[in-house]
């Protein structure tokens, strides 16, 4: 056996800093779950408010360059030939 020794007192605090931050975690996912369900008894879309959260989160050249994207597919789905759409699928 070798002389290498675990230091038991470094891992468990380790262990216990990372349990507290999951608890932590739980609670703010909670908190956060809270405002969704006053935003939604307000009257407002739960998911346009988490797009709304997604969209400025992005770069604002990303966000313009996903954009401009979708505005190109839908366009072009649009102008395709009802019997092309069929063949492709």
């Amino acid at each position: 056996m070798s002389d290498v020794t675990i230091p038991g007192g470094k891992i468990r605090s380790f262990v216990e800093r990372i349990e507290n931050l999951d608890t932590e975690l739980q609670e703010l996912n909670e908190q956060k779950k809270e405002v969704f369900s006053e935003a939604k008894a307000e009257g407002f879309d739960v998911k346009i408010l988490k797009e709304i959260i997604k969209l400025r989160k992005q770069d604002e050249d990303e966000r313009d360059e996903r954009e401009s994207l979708l505005d190109l597919y839908m366009r072009a789905m649009e102008s395709a030939a009802p019997e092309q759409a069929a063949k492709a699928a």
